[in-house]
């Protein structure tokens, strides 16, 4: 189980807000303007991108460890995008891996697995379009 909280204060444009993990690891203020515009701060968003890229990236390691092969590492990154509505209509998960003696073919198909089986991939179902960009270096 996690835990995280958060609590906005005022209207929704001149209004606040803190969001804080509950390991204590991160705690963090939003605004309108940093989940809109260019303001300073973080956004939901902004979370579910390092929790879909943390999430990927631990299942991609299993996957790869569970077929016979000892990642280097595995870097991810996750594009969340915040259409209409709003809602978060795209995400865009771009991984480079240093994998040493698996052939592309291999990785690309652990690397889709991964993408379709991580917990996070799971609850984020409903957005519609989750692209992967997978690239295996060294």
């Amino acid at each position: 189980m996690a835990n995280a909280e958060a609590e906005w204060k005022g209207t929704l444009k001149e209004g606040a807000g803190t969001m804080k993990l509950g390991s204590g690891s991160y705690e963090g203020a939003f605004t309108w303007a940093s989940r809109f515009a260019d303001g300073k701060g973080t956004n939901p968003e902004e979370l579910i991108g390092a929790a879909h890229a943390g999430c990927f990236s631990m299942f991609l390691s299993a996957l790869l460890t569970n077929a016979g092969f000892t990642p280097t590492r595995i870097h991810t990154t996750a594009k969340v995008h915040l259409g209409a509505g709003p809602a978060i209509d795209k995400i865009e998960l771009n991984t480079e891996a240093e994998v040493p003696g698996i052939d592309d073919a291999a990785f690309q198909e652990k690397a889709a697995a991964a993408k379709a089986g991580c917990p996070v991939s799971k609850a984020l179902a409903a957005v519609g379009d989750i692209q992967l960009t997978a690239t295996l270096v060294g």
